[in-house]
C-alpha cells in the first residue's frame, strides 16, 4: 500500500511535517527549527515523522513541500540567475523600458540585458507587428544569460509570438525560457516583472527539487514528490522547475487550506501565528481569497495570482520592550532566548504565559519575573490583542459573522475572543496546519485570457476550460477527476469589438 502522505512546510521559524493516512487523519507530526540552510530543517522534520512511523514508512506514496527558497532568494538577492529580458512590443511600448522601478541591487543581480523588439498583439488578439527574429538573434548574441524572459504585449489574448520566439531560443541557444502568458495576467509591466523573476529562479528551483529528491532517496523512500504553489494547490517537480515563481506564496496558502481542512470551515478568517509574524487570510469556499491588487515581491510589483494576505509583525518570538512590541523577533532561537526557556530576552511567548495563555498541550511553562517586567509583559498582551483586532477588521471588511480559525505554533497567544469576528476555532493539530495544507492539496491549472464577446464566445470559453484542465493535468492532477472550480467573466469596455476577460481555474486530486 502507498496510502500515506507527507506534508512539509518550511517557515521562517519552524519547519513542520505531518503524515496523513488514507482517511486523511494526522498520524504523525513534528516541528523542527528552520536552520540558516533551510534544507537542513526540512531533513530534520522529515526524519522526525519517519521515526514516528517505524516500518509504516514504506507506505508513503507522496511527499508535498511548501518552501521559502524562492522568496528568500529574491529578498536576499542570492542564487538568482542572469536573465536576458526580451519584450515584444516595439514601437508601442518603448516609453517605459523593462525593469523600470526595480531596486538597483536586484536589477544588477538579475539582468543580463534588456531589449524591446517588434511583436505583440492588440487587446482583441490582432497582431501588432511581426516578431523580428533576426533582431532577437542579434540581441541574444550580445548577452551572457542563463535564461530568457519573453513578454509580449497583450499575450494573455494571444501567446503566439511568445511561443514562436521561445522556440527559437530553445532550439538555437539551448536556454530555458519563461513566457509571460503562462505566468501573469493583464498589465504589461507587472506581468513582465513576474516573468523575469520566474526566469531568475530556475537555478533555485533546480536546487530545491534536487534536494527534495535526494532527501527521499537517502531515506529509501520511493514516494512521488510535489511542491505547493501560491493558490493552495500542488504541482509536480517538472512543473515547478518551469514555474518556480508560483511557489512564492505557498506558505500562507498552505496555512489557509490546512485551517479549512482541520476546522471544517469553508468560509472564515484564518489567523496563522508563527514565531516571527502573523498572517491573516480569508477562506472562500475552502480556498484562499486571492489578491485583486498587484503584489510586491522584493520591491518589484507583479500580477500573478497570490493569496490575499495581511502580515503583521507579531509572533511567538517577537521581542517585548518597555517601548512596545518588536517588530524584531528572536525567530528560530526562541528555545534559547525566551524567558520561559531560561533565556534573557522577553518575548511575546513570555507575555502570553504571564497572561495564562499556553498551548493546548500545556508544557508547564512558568514565569517568575520582577514586577516591572511583569507589567511590561501585561502591556505587551494588550498591545498584541489590539493589533490582531485591527488586522481582523481590515480583512473582514465589516463582516463580523465569519468564524476565526487560529492556527500556527504561536496561536496560543491569541485571546479567547477577538472583536470583529465570530466564534474563535482552535482545531486539533493547529500548530502544523501549514504542513497539513500541503499534504491535502489538489493540483490545479488556470487560464486568464481575453475572448470575443460575440457568437463565438461560448466555444472560446470551452476551449479556455479545456486548456485550464490540461494545465491541471500537467501539474499532476488525475485527468478523470479534474473539475472547473472557478470561472469569472469581466466585460471589457471601449474596444472596437466587444470582448470579455475570462479567468478559469481547474483543480483535481493527484493522479495515482
Amino acid at each position: 500500500m502507498s496510502d500515506l502522505r507527507v506534508g512539509i512546510d518550511v517557515g521562517g521559524t519552524n519547519t513542520d511535517a505531518v503524515v496523513l493516512d488514507g482517511d486523511g487523519r494526522v498520524i504523525a507530526k513534528a516541528k523542527r527549527p528552520t536552520t540558516p540552510d533551510v534544507t537542513e530543517g526540512l531533513r530534520a522534520a522529515l526524519d522526525a515523522v519517519l521515526a514516528s512511523l517505524g516500518e509504516s514508512r514504506e507506505r508513503i506514496g507522496r511527499v508535498m513541500l511548501g518552501t521559502t527558497h524562492a522568496t528568500n532568494a529574491i529578498l536576499e538577492r542570492r542564487h538568482l540567475g542572469r536573465v536576458a529580458v526580451l519584450r515584444l512590443g516595439a514601437p508601442a511600448t518603448t516609453g517605459v523600458p523593462p525593469l523600470s522601478g526595480w531596486p538597483d541591487d536586484l536589477r544588477k543581480a538579475v539582468s543580463a540585458g534588456e531589449a524591446v523588439l517588434p511583436g505583440g498583439h492588440y487587446v482583441d488578439g490582432r497582431e501588432l507587428a511581426r516578431p523580428g527574429l533576426d533582431a532577437v538573434r542579434r540581441f541574444l548574441d550580445e548577452v551572457e544569460a542563463e535564461a530568457v524572459a519573453i513578454t509580449g504585449v497583450f499575450s494573455p489574448a494571444s501567446g503566439d509570438h511568445e511561443r514562436l520566439v521561445g522556440e527559437l531560443v530553445r532550439d538555437e541557444y539551448g536556454l530555458p525560457v519563461s513566457l509571460s502568458h503562462e505566468i501573469g495576467s493583464l498589465g504589461l509591466l507587472e506581468r513582465e516583472n513576474a516573468t523575469v523573476l520566474n526566469a531568475a529562479l530556475y537555478g533555485v528551483a533546480a536546487d530545491v527539487t534536487g534536494a527534495l529528491v535526494a532527501a527521499l532517496a537517502e531515506r529509501g523512500l520511493g514516494a512521488r514528490p510535489y511542491l505547493a504553489q501560491n493558490d493552495g494547490t500542488l504541482m509536480t517537480l517538472e512543473h515547478a522547475a518551469r514555474l518556480p515563481v508560483a511557489t512564492i506564496g505557498s506558505g500562507p496558502a498552505n496555512s489557509l487550506r490546512g485551517a479549512a481542512y482541520l476546522s471544517g470551515a469553508a468560509d472564515a478568517v484564518v489567523v496563522d501565528v508563527g514565531g516571527t509574524s502573523t498572517d491573516l487570510g480569508v477562506l472562500a469556499g475552502g480556498f484562499p481569497r486571492e489578491s485583486a491588487a498587484a503584489v510586491e515581491i522584493g520591491g518589484v510589483l507583479t500580477n500573478f495570482r497570490m493569496p490575499d494576505i495581511l502580515a503583521v509583525a507579531l509572533g511567538g518570538g517577537t521581542v517585548v520592550r518597555e517601548r512596545g512590541l518588536g517588530p524584531d523577533s528572536v525567530g528560530y532561537r526562541i528555545a534559547e532566548e525566551a524567558l520561559v526557556f531560561g533565556g534573557a530576552t522577553p518575548t511575546m511567548t513570555d507575555a502570553a504565559v504571564a497572561a495564562s495563555r499556553t498551548p493546548p498541550d500545556d508544557p508547564g511553562w512558568r514565569l517568575d519575573v520582577p514586577q516591572a517586567v511583569a507589567g511590561m509583559l501585561r502591556r505587551a498582551v494588550t498591545a498584541a490583542d489590539e493589533l490582531v483586532a485591527d488586522a481582523v477588521d481590515r480583512m473582514t471588511l465589516g463582516r463580523t459573522d465569519r468564524p476565526l480559525v487560529a492556527v500556527g505554533g504561536g496561536a496560543f497567544v491569541l485571546p479567547a475572543r477577538v472583536p470583529g469576528a465570530g466564534e474563535l476555532i482552535r482545531p486539533e493539530h493547529a500548530e502544523v496546519a501549514n504542513a497539513v495544507g500541503a499534504a491535502i492539496a489538489l493540483a490545479s491549472g488556470r487560464v486568464d485570457t481575453i475572448l470575443p464577446a460575440g457568437d463565438s464566445r461560448s466555444k472560446a470559453i470551452e476551449r479556455a476550460k479545456e486548456e485550464a484542465a490540461a494545465r491541471a493535468v500537467a501539474a499532476g492532477a488525475d485527468p478523470s477527476l479534474v473539475e472547473i472550480v472557478d470561472l469569472l467573466e469581466v466585460p471589457l469596455s471601449y474596444l472596437s469589438e466587444p470582448a470579455v476577460r475570462v479567468h478559469v481555474k481547474a483543480a483535481g486530486p493527484l493522479a495515482r
